[in-house]
């Protein structure tokens, strides 16, 4: 609980300092977008197939820090500093050091207790991390373009 905490308190308080280079509307649904992709996944791989969840099996008040605090806060973190007019190999660059990010978080969140693994490995994580952003990135652009 300790590392949730703090996480979420770091984690709100960079958003709360960085310069914002998109929308407080692109930060808003993009976020909400984040949590809706969240809490699917986390249905399907950690509910009905029990790989993984947070802090222990079940469904806990606990759960909701990770859900609508860190994973908001990592998504507008990821978005507002992704370097859209730099070349694709400054992009690739971008989505693979924020991808060893959110492997190196996750070890630390298993050992921490934050998250457990019951049938998930980390390394299956490798390949998800950098599609997952991919997934945040069309997202924001979908949403530029409604609007």
């Amino acid at each position: 609980m300790v590392l949730a905490i703090a996480s979420l308190i770091v984690f709100i308080i960079l958003v709360a300092i960085s310069k914002k280079r998109i929308t407080k509307v692109d930060l808003y649904t993009t976020s909400l977008f984040a949590v809706i992709l969240s809490y699917t996944v986390d249905f399907i791989l950690g509910g009905k197939y029990q790989l993984y969840g947070y802090f222990k099996p079940g469904v806990t008040y606990s759960d909701f820090i990770v859900i609508l605090g860190i994973y908001p806060a990592i998504n507008m973190l990821f978005l507002n500093y992704f370097p859209f007019k730099k070349r694709v190999w400054l992009k690739a660059v971008y989505i693979i050091l924020w991808s060893l990010f959110a492997i190196g978080y996750e070890w630390l969140a298993v050992k921490a207790g934050l998250f457990y693994h019951s049938g998930w490995k980390l390394w299956y994580s490798v390949p998800i991390y950098p599609i997952l952003y991919l997934i945040l990135l069309g997202n924001l652009k979908f949403t530029q373009k409604l609007q």
